[in-house]
């Protein structure tokens, strides 16, 4: 097996196009490990609904990437003090799902660290009955990778709340839930350890059978490959947004004009209709502001466009437009 550096980046759109990249251009007769810290940021499942599992509002004040990876499973938030890990292997249909085969070098580590870990559920870590890591997994033709989280020193009060619950009721009670179910494996330790130290000793432990560590350094034009589909997808908003399945959007509320319900159909991050509703008194016909919208695509910038010149008073009284626009995007 191969160690691969990436170069001491934080950035996750970079870091999950390295992990893509080598998965599908290095040799698959070979194994490597990738580990890597991002910034903060919410990693979005292949599958998931991008708008439906983060708290927009509260991840755009506080700056944090939003980015969709390429294998399945639910929304993660990354920062800091969560060190994430990466093994690609060669294809074998046995060893999909299998993440005991995976997470083994990793849990071993935990436990010569005198943490209780082992492997519940389908794709969990846990210690003392609390998650510190989940995994996921993807494959092409040729290789696959499983790759996982350390909660190492992670702020769990921003994971709770970056990470949307959708019902206010609700929310109070799974902010306390989500709270309950993870913790940090720096407060597992019986020693003090930083994070240098701990991706250290998981570094060497996992390479100790093997002599040392054997590293694969990458060439200048396969680094140039690695921002290049950073670029063309990681940091594209139709991967990051716009692959989200279709779904119904629905904002109702009270403004000093009077009520606006709005309902939109999202399909591929696209507007495909919008319907405007209320108690308002303007005198324009909202037909015109709906035409304006359809077609474009569901997030601010786009909406600010849409909207550009528009004389919202003609529609419902009184109303400013960023606030209209961040009632309409929930951002």
């Amino acid at each position: 097996m191969y160690f691969i550096s990436n170069q001491g980046i934080t950035d996750p759109r970079v870091n999950l196009a390295l992990e893509e990249y080598c998965l599908r251009h290095l040799d698959p007769d070979n194994e490597y490990l990738l580990l890597y810290i991002n910034e903060p940021s919410i990693i979005i499942g292949r599958f998931q609904n991008t708008l439906e599992e983060i708290n927009q509002e509260y991840v755009t004040a506080k700056g944090i990437h939003v980015v969709r990876r390429v294998s399945g499973g639910g929304a993660v938030y990354h920062d800091h003090g969560n060190l994430n890990f990466s093994f690609m292997t060669r294809y074998a249909k046995d060893n999909m799902l299998n993440f005991k085969k995976f997470t083994e070098p990793v849990i071993r580590t935990l436990q010569a660290m005198g943490i209780p870990a082992e492997l519940t559920g389908r794709n969990d870590i846990v210690a003392r009955g609390k998650k510190i890591s989940g995994n996921a997994q993807y494959a092409t033709r040729t290789s696959m990778l499983s790759h996982g989280t350390l909660l190492f020193d992670s702020e769990i009060e921003i994971l709770v709340h970056a990470l949307n619950v959708k019902d206010d009721k609700i929310r109070s009670k799974a902010l306390k839930s989500v709270r309950s179910r993870v913790t940090n494996i720096l407060k597992c330790l019986e020693r003090p350890m930083d994070m240098d130290g701990f991706r250290r000793y998981l570094l060497e432990n996992i390479f100790a059978s093997q002599g040392g560590i054997r590293e694969y350094e990458l060439s200048p034009d396969q680094w140039q490959g690695v921002h290049a589909l950073s670029r063309e997808k990681y940091c594209n908003w139709d991967w990051n947004y716009g692959r989200s399945p279709a779904f119904n959007v629905q904002r109702v509320e009270r403004f000093d004009i009077g009520q606006i319900d709005i309902r939109i159909d999202v399909n591929r991050g696209m507007m495909r209709s919008v319907r405007i509703y209320g108690d308002f008194l303007g005198y324009g016909d909202v037909k015109e502001l709906e035409e304006r919208l359809i077609g474009r695509e569901y997030r601010k910038e786009a909406v600010q466009q849409a909207l550009k010149g528009i004389d919202l008073s003609r529609y419902f009284g009184p109303m400013k437009m960023d606030r209209f626009i961040a009632y309409l995007t929930g951002s």
